[in-house]
């Protein structure tokens, strides 16, 4: 049998196959809240026979000030856990693996979603040229305010709090999300860190926050139960580009390996777009040379074929591979995927919002 549909261990969490559902933001929280149908949706995908090995949740603020699009589900209320833990359950009861990412959209974010109207929470104080998911549609984003060095324990200590909320609702384990030019990954690449504290200027100074995050969530819940998403030359959400991509994540990568980590999950290039970016002036990244420095799994994404996944996990590139939008469209990828079977068209009108269409309607085989 191909590498790709075989067992794996994952840290502390035994999988059945290799096929992992990426996170992907659907905007069907009201309130916040995760729903009824988010469970459904979810459960339609977890069977491993059919569906993913390990299932990523949509990624998950970790506080009220974490939010930055409209009806995202949260992790940082009694209500919330007891709601997730629904979707856990229903996961579980297919014989499926499940772990939620944990969020903080920094300035990715927008006044009306957030507190008494705050500004949102940065490394820096230059607005993000992009827009955000809001009611009434799409938005520039707000500018936004640098957090104070006083701050950092306190969001150190909501991420270290929302895996424990993660671990209460049921989740085999947690992402961190520090990729997608969201807060962690605006503190890592000096694109938009400006500051000149203790968490800017050299690498290791950028690579400080990610770190304690880090180091927080295993000390929690521990390392075999800890994943963590990077995205070393993606331009998404005006992260714009590291002077340095290779030496900053030699580095971050150097300093994770010691923590007993699960996986690290690798988006290759822009996130949702090309691969190579090297018409842009970006030059090659060796992703293999940071693979070589992690002892745990190694997760990668971005525009993965059924051969492009065999061929990463048959050659050893890569342990598990992450599919996002194809997942959203076929409720059993993973059987369309063992068999070769066609793929599902994915409907872009219903990405963002709305209800059961284009959410848990598509056909399975």
């Amino acid at each position: 049998m191909e590498p790709l549909f075989t067992p794996l261990q994952v840290g502390d969490i035994a999988l059945a196959n290799r096929v992992v559902m990426a996170p992907l933001t659907r905007n069907r929280a009201p309130g916040q809240v995760p729903t009824a149908l988010m469970a459904e949706y979810y459960r339609q995908r977890a069977h491993p026979a059919t569906g993913a090995g390990l299932i990523v949740t949509e990624a998950t603020p970790i506080s009220p000030m974490a939010h930055g699009y409209l009806d995202t589900p949260g992790l940082h209320t009694a209500e919330q856990v007891a709601a997730w833990k629904a979707v856990t359950a229903a996961v579980h009861a297919e014989g499926g693996r499940i772990v939620t990412q944990l969020w903080h959209v920094g300035r990715i974010s927008h006044t009306s979603l957030l507190p008494g109207g705050a500004a949102p929470q940065s490394s820096t104080t230059r607005a993000a040229r992009t827009k955000t998911y809001i009611a009434g549609g799409f938005a520039p984003v707000s500018e936004p305010r640098a957090l104070a060095t006083e701050e950092l324990p306190g969001i150190v200590e909501q991420y270290r709090q929302a895996a424990l909320n993660a671990m209460e609702a049921g989740f085999d384990g947690v992402e961190i999300h520090a990729a997608n030019g969201y807060l962690l990954e605006q503190f890592l690449k000096d694109s938009a860190n400006d500051r000149s504290d203790a968490y800017g200027g050299s690498i290791s100074n950028r690579c400080r926050l990610t770190l304690e995050v880090t180091r927080a969530i295993t000390g929690a819940i521990g390392g075999g139960r800890t994943g963590i998403r990077l995205s070393p030359i993606t331009p998404a959400n005006d992260i714009g580009q590291d002077s340095d991509p290779q030496a900053l994540y030699t580095h971050l990568v150097a300093q994770l390996a010691p923590l007993g980590l699960a996986y690290i999950h690798v988006v290759e290039g822009a996130t949702g777009g090309p691969r190579d970016l090297s018409d842009q002036g970006v030059p090659p990244f060796d992703y293999a040379a940071l693979k070589a420095l992690f002892p745990g799994r190694w997760m990668v994404n971005n525009g993965y074929t059924r051969e492009m996944a065999l061929a990463a996990t048959a050659s050893g590139a890569a342990d598990l591979v992450a599919f996002g939008k194809a997942f959203i469209a076929n409720p059993d990828l993973g059987r369309r995927l063992r068999e070769d079977a066609p793929w599902n068209a994915l409907d872009m009108k219903t990405l963002y919002g709305g209800g059961a269409a284009g959410y848990t309607d598509y056909p399975a085989l």
